[in-house]
């Protein structure tokens, strides 16, 4: 059993993964989508600008994050001005959590667009559907099975992320300390290795049935777009 601590961080990560993985699913897709058929100048910066945060130690990305988004960051008085905190608030974590799935998201929405038979969108402007009607009736279901497993991949990583969320956000029990928080803590005190190997296996537990769940759904798209 949990303790309640526990709980708290385990509810605290459900809830921080997915308020991250909900806001960036449209302007994930629309990047995706400019990325996969646009053709513009800076089209390259733009692609290394959105899979920086893989390539940058995450520790590097949530200063960043403090940087611009803290109480004397760049923008972040201004936004506090407006009510809107994220440094040591669990917004912050998602915020930091959805910066580093984006890429992920991105990505695999990005394939699943390419894969779409360009041919079959021809057809359907063919026969006098406008742009707007291509886009919502072929090109948009053929990408579902992308935008699930993009949607899932930025879901498990936001559960497991702690180098950005502990940099920007610190590790406030019951407002910042996610499950990886939660499981460093424990690791630091004496007895505590119990807790964090109970916490481990919950964080297995979650990932697995995010990955199942995203697994079926996309099965279930594929045959829907089959049939």
């Amino acid at each position: 059993m949990l303790t309640p601590d526990e709980w708290t961080a385990l509810r605290l990560s459900l809830q921080v993964a997915g308020v991250a993985t909900l806001t960036s699913l449209v302007p994930g897709f629309a990047v995706a989508y400019l990325l996969a058929r646009g053709s513009f100048r800076g089209r390259a910066v733009l692609d290394g600008l959105v899979h920086l945060p893989l390539i940058l130690p995450p520790v590097v990305t949530g200063y960043l994050l403090l940087l611009a988004f803290g109480r004397r960051g760049w923008i972040g008085p201004a936004l506090a001005e407006l009510g809107i905190v994220f440094s040591f608030r669990w917004t912050g974590a998602a915020l930091a959590c959805a910066v580093m799935g984006f890429p992920l998201m991105v990505r695999a929405m990005r394939l699943s667009i390419e894969a779409v038979d360009g041919k079959l969108e021809q057809a359907a402007a063919t026969l006098g559907a406008r742009p707007a009607m291509v886009f919502l009736l072929v090109t948009l279901p053929l990408s579902l099975p992308g935008i699930l497993a993009g949607a899932v991949l930025a879901f498990a990583k936001a559960m497991g992320e702690f180098g950005a969320t502990i940099t920007f956000v610190s590790n406030i029990p019951g407002e910042t300390q996610t499950l990886p928080a939660a499981i460093y803590t424990l690791l630091q005190v004496p007895g505590g290795e119990a807790g964090a190997f109970r916490l481990t296996l919950v964080s297995i537990a979650v990932s697995m049935l995010a990955l199942l769940a995203s697994e079926g759904l996309a099965r279930r798209a594929r045959l829907r777009l089959g049939a």
